[in-house]
């Protein structure tokens, strides 16, 4: 099923290549709130949880972004909150992904995008990657665009949850293998956690992606959370102050 999965893929990033970067017809903010599902979660009893809400920043590109989606409500970060909060965890996500972006833009924007939240974030969410897959950039520029990244991080004091994808066989093995090896190794260099390659659990059902077969549908991105949402929750840290809303 992987193999099959891989192969969909690499037709599909090879027709993408052809017509360019993957980008949503209108960008998304630097930053988007996810409070509408926040809210709903917190009108429900069962999930409404008293206490310190732990902050949690979705730094990607359009697989947070919510590309090909009718509302940023369906997205992952949305998602994710509110499967974390149905198991208990009083979480805020902000969603701040770009569609098209590669690890070398978000490089570019994540100092800004850390700098112009209300209050640090206790975790970031780091998924980037796939568009330096789309475009054929050399393994080693993504493992050092995310090495920048991670160590901006840890210069703030914030830990990050790194959500790791894997190159088809399309592309060879030499470079397969390099750009496989690169998350596993930054998330150990770094302290990571890391979530083994995010997207494996829509890959290989065409029913749970678009019709470009890279992006999720609604349903594909339930399947992402129910898949990731337990690691995440692992990661979180422990409310331990005051000024948290």
């Amino acid at each position: 099923m992987r193999l099959r999965g891989w192969m969909m893929l690499g037709a599909a990033m090879a027709l993408a290549g052809c017509q360019g970067e993957v980008a949503a017809p209108d960008p998304a903010p630097a930053a988007t709130s996810t409070a509408s599902a926040a809210s709903a979660a917190t009108d429900n009893p069962d999930t409404a949880i008293a206490g310190r809400a732990v902050r949690v920043l979705a730094f990607g590109d359009s697989l947070f972004a919510g590309y090909g989606l009718t509302s940023p409500d369906l997205a992952y970060p949305a998602r994710l909150e509110a499967a974390l909060r149905a198991d208990g965890h009083d979480v805020k996500v902000t969603n701040a992904g770009v569609s098209g972006d590669t690890t070398a833009a978000g490089r570019q924007r994540l100092a800004f995008t850390l700098d112009s939240q209300p209050a640090p974030p206790d975790l970031v969410l780091l998924e980037l990657g796939g568009n330096d897959l789309l475009r054929g950039l050399p393994p080693e520029q993504t493992r050092a665009n995310l090495a920048a990244m991670l160590g901006e991080l840890e210069k703030r004091g914030i830990p990050a949850v790194l959500m790791s994808l894997q190159a088809p066989p399309n592309y060879g093995a030499t470079w397969q293998n390099q750009f496989d090896a690169l998350y596993p190794a930054l998330a150990k260099e770094h302290g990571a956690t890391l979530v083994p390659f995010v997207t494996q659990a829509v890959f290989a059902n065409p029913a749970l992606l678009q019709a470009d077969r890279v992006h999720p549908t609604a349903k594909g991105v339930e399947a992402l959370v129910s898949a990731t949402s337990d690691a995440v929750a692992e990661a979180l840290p422990q409310p331990d102050g005051p000024d948290r809303l």
